[in-house]
């Protein structure tokens, strides 16, 4: 969608384990001609139709609501690898999901039950999380943060028209909120489709131009704090 009024994020989602998680099936070998039992397939699928469900949950959140993909937990299914040749039943196979936590799930809760899948989905299925993530804080947005109040009159006094959000990925602002210092994700693109990581991505030139004025004022009325 192309949106008239820009976004301000005040938080990031929190990357599930540092954005991706990878789960490991074994199981029996043998020829693909004979209907093995214990095999690395089964306990895949289980595992995927575990995750996918948990998909549609979320997805379904968003139909007929005000909540955006800030306010719900996404998941996406972006790697599986296994198999060495077409008539070899794996005794090993993979999947990789690229979860984004939403802001009120528990972190070690929501460990605690994919352990409980990979336990139910059968032996030999184990799941390796990437690195922990860091719980930052949101960034303050009411009368309580005086460079929100700086960053709001600019807007104003532009008649520019912001919505808030908690962004739905991840950036580097998780370090410098982490320590204590208020940071707002903010782009001057209104009037432009989202096109992060995806074909042609663009920004029209008349857009550019403006938004260096945009920051131009904004930069000027947050020295003033």
């Amino acid at each position: 969608p192309v949106y008239y009024k820009i976004t301000i994020y005040f938080k990031i989602m929190i990357p599930f384990f540092f954005i991706d998680l990878t789960i490991t099936c074994t199981g029996q070998t043998g020829h693909g001609s004979i209907l093995h039992e214990n095999t690395a397939g089964e306990k895949l699928q289980y595992i995927i139709n575990k995750f996918m469900n948990w998909r549609e949950y979320e997805k379904n959140k968003l139909i007929n609501s005000d909540l955006s993909l800030g306010d719900v937990t996404t998941i996406n299914l972006t790697m599986i690898n296994g198999g060495c040749q077409v008539n070899v039943v794996p005794t090993e196979l993979s999947v990789t999901f690229d979860i984004r936590l939403a802001i009120d799930v528990n972190i070690e809760k929501m460990k605690k039950t994919v352990q409980e899948w990979c336990c139910n989905a059968g032996p030999g299925v184990y799941v390796k999380f990437k690195d922990n993530p860091i719980r930052v804080r949101p960034t303050k947005i009411d009368n309580s943060n005086p460079w929100w109040i700086a960053f709001k009159n600019e807007c104003d006094k532009m008649d520019i028209k912001i919505n808030t959000y908690i962004f739905p990925a991840g950036t580097d602002s998780k370090f410098i909120r982490n320590v204590g210092i208020p940071v707002l994700g903010f782009s001057p693109m209104n009037y432009t489709k989202i096109l992060l990581h995806d074909h042609n991505e663009f920004l029209n030139e008349k857009t550019f131009i403006k938004g260096l004025d945009i920051y131009y004022n904004i930069i000027k009325g947050l020295t003033s704090v």
